[in-house]
C-alpha cells in the first residue's frame, strides 16, 4: 500500500518539519537534538495508522484512508494511559537534558553550532555528551520496553494496558539481544530520516511501523 504508507509518512514529516521550524524561529533550536531524541519515545503512539495498515493486510482486506487517519480502536482509555505514560517519560527526558546541560556549563549557547563546538571540542562538553547519552539511553530503553509490543497489541480491544505492558517488558527481557538490536535499527533509521531534512521519514516511519506490527505478531503468537 505505497500510497497510504507514504501519505502517512508525509503527514508526520510535515509535523516534524513544522516543529523544527518553530524551534528555529523562536531561537530555541539548540534543543532540537533533545526533542529529536525524545521523538523516539512517543513515536510508537504516532504509528497507530501504520499498525492499522499492517493489521488490515494481515486480515486479507484493503485498508482505507479514513481507517488509518482515525484508527477507531485506538480511541480508548488504555491507549490514553499508555500515551500519557510516554509523555511523562518524555518530560523526564527533557528535564534530564536540562539538568545535565546546566551542570556541564554556565554558558547559554545560542546556536546549534556553538553548542556542537562545546560538546565536541571541550572536556566538559564530552562529559556532558557521555552522561546525557547514558541517562537518555536508560529512559529511552525503559520507554521502548514498555511500548514496543504494547502499542500494536492494544489495537486489539481484548487486551488491556496492564496485560500489554507486562507482555511488552517480558518480551524484551526474554529476547534481550534481538530486541536491543531492533532498538538500534529503529534509532539508526530514524536518525537517517531526520538527517535528510525529515524527507527520509516519509519512507522510514511507515516502514518501521509495518515492521513493528509484524515483530509483535511473531513475538506474541495467538493474538489476532
Amino acid at each position: 500500500m505505497p500510497g497510504l504508507c507514504l501519505t502517512y509518512g508525509a503527514g508526520l514529516t510535515l509535523i516534524s518539519a513544522g516543529l523544527a521550524a518553530w524551534l528555529y524561529f523562536t531561537g530555541a533550536f539548540i534543543w532540537f537534538l533533545v526533542l529529536a531524541g525524545g521523538f523516539l519515545l512517543v513515536a510508537p503512539i504516532l504509528a497507530m495508522g501504520a499498525y492499522e495498515i499492517a493489521r488490515a493486510l494481515d486480515a486479507g482486506r484493503i485498508p482505507r484512508f479514513s481507517e488509518i487517519m482515525i484508527v477507531k480502536s485506538a480511541f480508548r482509555g488504555d491507549l490514553l494511559i499508555l500515551g500519557v505514560a510516554l509523555f511523562i517519560l518524555f518530560g523526564f527526558w527533557i528535564e534530564a537534558a536540562h539538568l545535565v546541560y546546566g551542570l556541564s556549563t554556565s554558558t547559554a549557547h545560542k546556536s546549534i553550532g556553538s553548542f556542537l563546538t562545546f560538546m565536541l571540542t571541550t572536556t566538559d562538553g564530552n562529559m556532558m555528551a557521555l552522561i546525557g547519552s547514558l541517562v537518555g539511553g536508560v529512559i529511552a530503553f525503559l520507554a521502548y520496553s514498555l511500548v514496543v509490543v504494547s502499542a500494536p497489541m492494544l489495537l486489539d480491544e481484548n487486551n488491556d494496558i496492564f496485560i500489554a505492558t507486562i507482555t511488552s517488558v517480558r518480551t524484551v527481557v526474554q529476547n534481550f539481544l534481538p530486541m536491543l538490536f531492533w532498538a538500534f535499527i529503529i534509532l539508526a533509521l530514524t536518525a537517517v530520516g531526520i538527517a535528510t531534512a525529515f524527507l527520509g521519514l516519509i519512507v522510514v516511519f511507515p516502514w518501521i511501523g509495518l515492521a513493528s506490527w509484524h515483530a509483535y505478531r511473531d513475538l506474541v503468537p495467538g493474538n489476532p
